[in-house]
């Protein structure tokens, strides 16, 4: 018998000592093979569930692990996400926390990590698994069955779950969380719960556990069937549209996309994870595509008989709820998910951007198969019209009537005008967005993720170098903006970070702040503030819904609704309070010189800038399908029922 050589440790221990020996090994963009450790470091908020067991692993097995101390869970576990998203995947945060609130503060990072595919690995503490003291502190019993904890919670929000009930668990849970946090085409959020009284207790683990593990991401070549017919669909189209989404990005498919779209003359749109692949004055790209997109890629997708989307999961927005292409439009989706290849009734394509796209590119070369001229001209077109419309956003000024939101009607510019006579504010949110543009270095990274700046920027904004655009669209979380530009920052921190944030999404979270203070991560923080949630106001207004606490206003005490006079905060101090530089802006001249002024700084900043409302650009030739009520008293209601009713007519049902 061989003698197999074991090393006596606690489950943390080992968990941690595993963590510091996994690597990741892959070709990069630029066809180098890479290798280096897969775990960056540790998100910490120690409590009563981790601070002495998980704890005693991380002080006694920590190597080259970076630790950070996180001020709220679900702050510092979206800084993982970004991280990650921002590194594509290459490279991850494990979190840890205690149980009960801090655990479940962790549910909705792990539900914006898996919504757009992004590995994170978190590690709650857990109850007992020997239940001898329960009720724990924190412990939320179920009468009905006694193993179940709030972290059972995590189930539905995570790719892979697992609770290590025995030492020996660390051992399989850990390899099959590995395997999840390093999948192309179906990684997410990973959860292994911590049992307290397990994270203290030894076991006599193999040595060769320990050992370097190095998980190789393989590029999954096409199959030929799957070849041919996608090469089938794409010679005969007259009008291709190519689809740029986050898979173009994470798999690192840069120049084969952008290559395939030159040799082919084949224009492209930017969903919002792909935005940034490809740069924007790209003679083929037609900016954003969808609900929040550009008339350029809009009206091309109205038109297309054939969709290549590359790397794009098709949420609403991207489909303007199904309604943006053509009925009788045939579709290619290559993605290595045969979940996500599927979709649209699609010629699917399982497989790797790079794989594909070089394999159906050699077989269209051969048939010489190229778009004709008067499409290069329609794309020209298009792209003059779209861009014109963007410098012309960048410099409206507030007395622009026309250019207020189709929402600010007769009946609420009144309290448009009472936001300018309040504040003194002149700044316009497109003037603002064109103005950061311009003014913040070219390799800057911005990272937003909710209210009407996604919108406007997915269609306003140039990425001017690869890899800056930074947007969490799949699961539109507010508060991710600062806890990600925190990430993005640890991932490349010779780059400037900008978080790109309204009032209402900073309200909802921005601990990690003191984070970046305390660990000398400069962010700068672009705090647009037009006193409300003015995406969500947009849209209930222009449903025939009335502004229904959705603006920051006092409770008039006439009328008993929130709809007195305005809350104004001052982000500045807060900033302030933090340790942070604060600049204030009301003025496009206050505003140049605060981005100019930020930029010389060594601290994080946030600059408070009052913006005005109903100021965010319209929609451009696109849709959503939104829940508005089919029977009402108002006739602003009904009608905006039958416009749902119309385009549904026109959409496609899958």
């Amino acid at each position: 018998m061989i003698h197999m050589e074991t090393v006596r440790l606690t489950a943390s221990q080992a968990l941690v000592r595993f963590l510091e020996n996994q690597y990741i090994s892959y070709i990069d963009m630029d066809g180098n093979e890479q290798e280096h450790k897969f775990v960056k470091g540790i998100f910490m908020l120690p409590g009563h569930g981790n601070v002495v067991g998980f704890a005693n692993g991380v002080e006694q097995e920590l190597k080259d692990m970076v630790v950070y101390q996180g001020k709220n869970e679900q702050g510092m576990a979206l800084a993982a996400v970004g991280y990650a998203k921002q590194m594509r995947r290459k490279s991850i945060f494990a979190c840890t926390s205690s149980v009960g609130p801090g655990a479940c503060n962790m549910v909705t990072a792990a539900a914006t990590a898996t919504a757009n595919n992004i590995p994170v690995l978190i590690l709650p503490g857990d109850i007992y698994a020997s239940r001898q003291p329960d009720p724990v502190l924190q412990q939320m019993e179920q009468p009905q069955n006694l193993s179940i904890s709030a972290h059972d919670a995590f189930q539905a929000v995570t790719k892979y779950w697992g609770r290590i009930n025995r030492p020996e668990q660390v051992m399989t849970d850990m390899i099959s969380a590995m395997r999840v946090l390093t999948d192309t085409a179906n990684t997410g959020a990973v959860a292994i719960s911590l049992p307290q009284d397990v994270q203290a207790e030894a076991y006599d683990y193999p040595v060769d556990f320990f050992k370097k593990r190095v998980w190789r991401v393989d590029r999954r070549p096409v199959t030929k069937y799957a070849l041919d017919k996608a090469v089938e669909v794409i010679k005969n189209a007259k009008k291709p549209l190519l689809i740029c989404g986050g898979g173009v990005r994470y798999a690192e498919a840069h120049k084969v996309f952008k290559k395939f779209a030159e040799d082919f003359g084949i224009a492209f749109g930017e969903t919002q994870a792909g935005k940034s692949a490809v740069v924007w004055d790209h003679e083929l790209n037609l900016g954003g595509l969808g609900t929040t997109g550009g008339i350029a890629a809009n009206k091309l997708a109205h038109e297309a008989d054939v969709v290549i989307g590359v790397g794009t999961r098709y949420t609403d927005f991207t489909t303007a709820s199904k309604w943006l292409y053509r009925t009788d439009a045939k579709f290619v989706n290559i993605n290595p998910s045969e979940f996500q290849a599927y979709k649209m009734d699609a010629t699917p394509v399982v497989a790797d951007a790079n794989e594909a796209l070089t394999a159906i590119g050699e077989e269209l070369a051969k048939i010489g198969y190229h778009t004709d001229k008067a499409y290069a001209e329609e794309v020209a077109a298009l792209r003059k019209e779209w861009w014109t419309e963007v410098e012309r956003l960048d410099k409206v000024e507030y007395t622009d009537k026309e250019h207020f939101t189709p929402e600010c009607n007769d009946d609420n510019r009144e309290c448009v005008e009472k936001y300018i006579e309040d504040t003194g504010c002149k700044l316009c949110q497109t003037t603002v967005l064109g103005t950061i543009n311009h003014m913040i270095d070219d390799n800057a990274i911005v990272c937003a993720a909710a209210g009407s700046l996604p919108g406007d920027m997915q269609g306003l904004w140039r990425a001017r170098k690869e890899n800056t655009y930074h947007m969490e669209y799949g699961y539109s979380c507010m508060g991710y903006e600062v806890a990600s530009a925190l990430g993005a920052k640890i991932a490349c921190p010779d780059q400037e970070v900008y978080a790109m944030c309204g009032d209402g999404s900073f309200d909802m979270l921005h601990s990690e702040l003191i984070t970046s203070v305390q660990m000398g991560h400069k962010i700068n923080v672009m705090l647009f503030d037009n006193a409300s949630f003015g995406c969500i106001n947009n849209l209930q207004m222009g449903n025939g819904v009335g502004s229904l606490a959705t603006e920051m206003r006092h409770r008039n005490e006439t009328t008993g609704k929130l709809d007195g006079d305005y809350c104004y905060t001052d982000f500045g101090k807060i900033g302030e309070g933090f340790g942070m530089k604060a600049f204030y802006a009301k003025t496009p001249d206050e505003f140049r010189k605060a981005v100019q002024d930020a930029k010389k700084e060594s601290v994080s900043c946030i600059i408070d800038a009052k913006v005005l409302p109903k100021t965010m650009a319209e929609g451009y030739e696109s849709w959503w399908h939104i829940g508005v009520a089919s029977t009402s008293k108002s006739d602003e209601v009904k009608a905006a029922r039958k416009r749902i009713d119309d385009h549904l007519a026109e959409a496609r049902m899958y």
